[in-house]
């Protein structure tokens, strides 16, 4: 049960840095971020772990630099998981109503979400979520609650979100290996949408693009639920790779040139502006066109957004978006990466950034820290319903206490 003092932290582990947020409970029962905490992200490779090890001291070093922030100990998280091994599909069940009134109960729903349940998974294949989206009773749609109606047959659906088993079991270990607690495994747009989206466009209906590191997560909701969810493996690194391959330098600077002077829509860019590109290898430094470098970053983005366009297509649900795309994560900090969608889908479009959620105003309001605010939104909502596991406080392991020790020494707890 919530209660005043309540520590909820959320871990976003991304292909290019892992970040945890932590809240703390008020004494109105909401609640405020008291920390925040990020470490490069060593060991994954599209969201799947391929070093166990240096993800293990990236989680921990992330975490303990949010706990010196927060001055508090973390023992349990709620955590994102994102990557091309995601898979999401939609399911149907339903139920007849044998009572002598026919009214719904919460006993039938579940029934009928079994029924949903009741689909034949291959063997890599693990269950992450159940999310009802709809309900009918005796065939009358766009019911939200049908508890305390009366029927003969209740139908729901229900959006499955699966992993592989491998890749999931790796991200849990890598968590209790540095000495953390799973509370819940969390599809990462989902996560994110509770940080950016508005009652209004949930209702209306509502593309999330969240753009990471290694891949861009799309979300559509209508009627307030969750309906699609697909994984593309192409995100902000892509982009990177593109510039050091463009400009021959290496990545960790095109990183650095992105960041400072990118741009995803070239038209707009005066082709006078110039910036140094750093020699390498003994080669001098030399200028560029600013207006070249976003002609390079625009042609990926505008695939990536044409790849999503075509799986929204798919969906069949692309005549239901009433409120347009909402776009997060780190690479919707971009330069006119609004127009550039906007060009694409052809609806509206806006940044999200972290919303409906207090302290730390200057840090976390930027798309990098959607997930991880969405994350401890996740916890807040499971821990308000009761939903939440019993946490037994254990000793921290040893890769806590260096990564104290080498914040200690760096003098700060944020680079």
């Amino acid at each position: 049960m919530l209660k005043k003092g309540d520590i909820i932290v959320g871990l976003d582990i991304g292909t290019t840095k892992i970040c945890t947020v932590i809240a703390e409970v008020t004494k109105d029962m909401d609640k405020k971020i008291i920390g925040i905490g990020t470490s490069p992200s060593k060991g994954l490779r599209k969201g799947v772990v391929v070093d166990m090890e240096s993800t293990v001291h990236s989680i921990a070093d992330a975490v303990n630099r949010a706990e010196e922030m927060a001055e508090c100990e973390v023992y349990s998280v709620y955590a994102g998981i994102a990557g091309e091994h995601i898979k999401s599909f939609n399911s149907h069940g339903a139920t007849p109503i044998t009572r002598d009134n026919y009214e719904i109960t919460e006993e039938d729903i579940q029934k009928a979400v079994e029924s949903a349940k009741a689909v034949s998974l291959p063997m890599d294949r693990i269950v992450l979520d159940y999310l009802p989206y709809e309900y009918r009773v005796d065939g009358t749609s766009g019911i939200s609650d049908p508890v305390g109606m009366s029927g003969v047959k209740l139908e729901v659906g229900v959006h499955i979100v699966t992993g592989s088993v491998t890749a999931v079991q790796n991200i849990e270990k890598c968590i209790e290996r540095a000495g953390f607690d799973v509370e819940k495994i969390v599809l990462e747009p989902l996560a994110s949408s509770m940080a950016t989206l508005t009652d209004e466009e949930l209702e209306m209906g509502v593309v999330l693009i969240d753009i990471g590191g290694g891949t861009t997560d799309t979300a559509i909701f209508l009627d307030k639920k969750i309906h699609y969810s697909s994984v593309l493996p192409l995100g902000g690194d892509n982009v990177t790779n593109d510039i050091a391959i463009g400009l021959r330098i290496p990545f960790i600077k095109a990183e650095e040139i992105k960041k400072k002077y990118g741009a995803s829509y070239s038209p707009n860019i005066d082709a006078a502006k110039q910036f140094v590109v750093p020699g390498v290898i003994g080669r001098a430094s030399r200028n560029m066109s600013l207006k070249d470098l976003a002609s390079i970053i625009e042609v990926r983005m505008e695939e990536i957004f044409l790849l999503v366009k075509k799986n929204i297509e798919k969906s069949g649900y692309q005549q239901r978006i009433g409120s347009g795309v909402v776009l997060t994560g780190g690479c919707s900090m971009l330069k006119g990466i609004n127009i550039l969608s906007e060009r694409v889908f052809n609806v509206p479009v806006r940044i999200g950034k972290p919303r409906g959620i207090s302290g730390i105003d200057d840090i976390i309001q930027n798309p990098v820290y959607s997930t991880g605010c969405g994350l401890v939104q996740y916890g807040y909502l499971e821990r308000l319903e009761g939903k939440d596991k019993k946490i037994v406080k254990k000793k921290r392991p040893l890769y806590s206490f260096i990564c104290r020790m080498k914040n200690f020494y760096k003098g700060g707890v944020n680079d």
